[in-house]
């Protein structure tokens, strides 16, 4: 990337004057005001680079919540189909021991006829009493089992219903996310060659310190100063300094933040950064 090329060229065969050089042939303050000018056009870019690159982030964030919850309702789903599954297995198996204790308990009634022995007969009959008890306990947990299988039953086609909308919302909403991440990918290129546009009409060493700033000052080089303050760090600028930024023939940085510094009040400068 060349310097700016502004105003004439120097003698034949000479490189174009940089900023330094115009400066020292009386424009700079015109110069500056046009470098400042580009700077916040830049700074401004980048900021909205910054913006976009932050919500795209959030995209495969906000796909991977989605899919989590589906996950969740899924898991509980499957966690409540596996328990209603045990229990029907245990009420089958009650209801085949409650069968083999009929079975049993008949089997003892037909044989009382044929005993002759009293005390035989009298622990045939408590045999048969402590089977209708043994019966009468597997009967109650079969109906408990019914009672929970019939929870779980509503439980699960709850849960299946709403899986199946959640999983149509899921599918939509990261059908929108997709096409937002599209749109914002389009947007990026577009503010990219922007930035590359404008970056082409400042001087090299600016330039270059613009971005040495960037890196260190969380995305901002350049701050206005309003009313004698910097509006980044919020520090007072000495009244001196603050003279010279509205001067505005040099480069002045804050001296507490050492961020590039131009006046905040300048039409120039407000009309640049509302047109960025």
């Amino acid at each position: 990337m060349g310097r700016l090329r502004v105003g004439s060229s120097g003698p034949e065969g000479s490189p174009p004057p940089g900023i330094k050089t115009l400066f020292a042939l009386g424009r700079g303050k015109r110069v500056m005001v046009i470098q400042m000018k580009q700077l916040i056009a830049l700074q401004a870019c980048d900021s909205r680079i910054r913006e976009v690159e932050e919500r795209k982030k959030l995209g495969p964030e906000r796909i991977n919540r989605l899919n989590e919850e589906l996950k969740e309702v899924e898991k509980r789903l499957q966690d409540e189909s596996d328990q209603l599954e045990k229990y029907r297995q245990e009420r089958r198996d009650m209801e085949r021991e409650i069968e083999d204790i009929e079975a049993r308990i008949r089997k003892s009634n037909s044989k009382l006829a044929a005993i002759s022995s009293n005390r035989e007969y009298k622990a045939a009959l408590k045999e048969i009493d402590d089977l209708k008890r043994t019966k009468a306990l597997s009967e109650d947990r079969v109906l408990a089992m019914m009672e929970e299988i019939e929870r779980l039953q509503a439980a699960c086609a709850q849960n299946r219903e709403k899986q199946e909308g959640l999983r149509h919302q899921t599918e939509a909403e990261c059908r929108e996310i997709e096409a937002e991440m599209a749109s914002l990918d389009k947007m990026l290129q577009d503010l990219e060659r922007e930035r590359d546009r404008l970056s082409t009409g400042i001087d090299e060493d600016l330039l270059r310190r613009y971005h040495f700033l960037k890196g260190r000052k969380d995305g901002l080089a350049i701050s206005p100063v309003v009313k004698g303050v910097c509006q980044t760090c919020h520090m007072d600028i000495p009244p001196q300094r603050f003279n010279e930024v509205i001067r505005g023939d040099r480069l002045m940085t804050c001296p507490h933040c050492n961020r590039i510094i131009y006046w905040g009040e300048d039409e120039r400068f407000v009309s640049a950064k509302e047109e960025a």
